[in-house]
């Protein structure tokens, strides 16, 4: 019994050791080693996420991921994966009973909401960084607090407008044509609507189509939530109500006026079943009907893919924008198996590992760092291009100021949505634009 003890405690050194030396190791020890961390016991990595809209990825997770990361480095993982508004909620619950997922993936800003219940990733984001050419300035801004990192930058999406190319050609935009300002854009809808073709957009509570449309459209007008310095409120001014004001009749005029209910699935089932001719959206809706050409067609019986491009959200008076839809995994401070979480996200971020999940996605999302703006799957298919350069055209929630905490609070409680929300169901310009202002007001107080 007394060797018993003698060989388990040399185990338990060795192991810890190892456990070590492959963590400062980084990438490049996990790599070179050609061995699996070594831990006292079997770990487990708990990964909540969303449910991707590109169905193939999710796939590629649970199917090849997830044994290889046994595989390499010894850790069972258990990825989780769920509707992206239910994310919020489980978090909340998670960081109040001390339990939960070991390693959370948020999007957009959130992770602002959650700084003091997280683990300082730094080492390992800067380690990835260094690898793969950097990371773009809008993952630095949301994930960085002051020279630290809150986050690990896991991929980039964003939205453009999904567009039938033979509705638009009835109208007069063909050829590459495509209304470029709203005044234009709101003139084709019409059009369009009243041949029964009307444009689909939510002005629901949900977390990537309503914000991804209405943040642009503001900020295209010249409106902005705050000044420079964060703090003062800016909502309240001419050219955001002049914004709401020309939203209502957009909206009687070329929308299908039940968005107000959709969520983020909403539009993809209308363009794909024909209701709709334009909505802005991630690549999601042509992945699908280039994934299923038999199931989705035109009314002419011919594949709806190929009557599918894509553009930029048209240019306001202020300018032309996109919001972009960054993914972040936090490492929960309440998390048992730190280490082991740390590891992984190292592990799964060393290019062919990721590869095989960028792949998958054909385009829907940019990743996190420049590496992958170079990757061959953008010479595949042009209609997918555009996607590409969405992290250079991009602006944060939260401007003119920074997309802090506040920032987070105000999206998440979807107040710039319910602005013109309001407006659109009846409420005077003025009125819905002072109660937004005063909402911000509470919140950056």
């Amino acid at each position: 019994m007394i060797i018993a003890r003698i060989d388990r405690r040399r185990l338990l050194k060795l192991s810890g050791a190892g456990a070590i030396a492959t963590t400062t190791g980084g990438i490049a020890g996990i790599l070179a080693s050609g061995r699996a961390p070594v831990y006292a016991q079997a770990a487990t990595v708990h990964w909540l996420r969303w449910s991707d809209f590109v169905p193939a990825s999710d796939q590629v997770l649970r199917n090849k991921i997830v044994p290889e990361c046994e595989k390499a480095l010894g850790i069972r993982l258990n990825v989780e994966m769920i509707n992206a508004n239910d994310i919020q909620a489980r978090i909340t619950s998670s960081v109040q009973s001390g339990n939960g997922p070991d390693v959370i993936m948020v999007v957009g800003n959130w992770p602002r909401l959650y700084e003091t219940s997280v683990v300082d990733v730094s080492d390992v984001v800067e380690e990835i960084g260094k690898a793969q050419g950097g990371y773009y300035d809008i993952a630095r801004i949301v994930d960085n607090v002051d020279g630290k990192w809150i986050g690990v930058p896991w991929a980039i999406g964003g939205g453009l407008l999904t567009n039938r190319k033979s509705w638009f050609d009835e109208i007069g935009y063909s050829e590459g044509k495509f209304p470029e300002t709203w005044e234009e854009y709101r003139a084709a809808g019409k059009k369009l609507k009243t041949a029964g073709h009307p444009y689909g957009q939510t002005l629901g509570h949900t977390f990537g189509d309503a914000p991804g449309f209405w943040y642009p459209y503001l900020w295209s007008w010249g409106g902005k939530e705050v000044e420079a310095d964060g703090k003062t409120v800016a909502l309240n001014s001419k050219e955001t109500v002049e914004s709401v004001k020309f939203a209502v009749g957009f909206w009687k005029d070329c929308c299908d006026e039940g968005g107000l209910a959709w969520d983020d699935s909403s539009n993809n089932r209308a363009f794909l079943s024909g209701t709709i001719s334009s909505t802005n959206n991630g690549a999601s809706i042509y992945l699908e009907a280039k994934k299923k050409p038999e199931a989705y067609l035109t009314e002419r019986g011919e594949p709806l893919w190929k009557d599918i491009f894509h553009t930029k959200l048209p240019k306001g008076p202020s300018g032309q924008f996109a919001l972009p839809g960054g993914f972040t995994d936090l490492v929960m401070g309440y998390s048992k198996n730190q280490k082991a979480a740390k590891d992984f996200l190292r592990w799964v971020h060393t290019k062919p590992v990721f590869e095989q999940w960028f792949t998958s996605q054909q385009g829907y999302t940019d990743g996190a760092t420049k590496e992958w703006e170079k990757d061959p799957i953008w010479n595949l298919d042009p209609v997918m291009l555009p996607f590409r350069d969405l992290p250079y055209v991009s602006r944060l929630v939260g401007y003119a100021g920074p997309p802090g905490r506040a920032a987070a609070e105000v999206v998440t409680k979807y107040i710039i949505v319910d602005m013109y929300a309001k407006a659109v169901q009846g409420m005077p310009a003025e009125d819905t634009v002072k109660w937004a202002h005063d909402e911000l007001v509470k919140i950056y107080a």
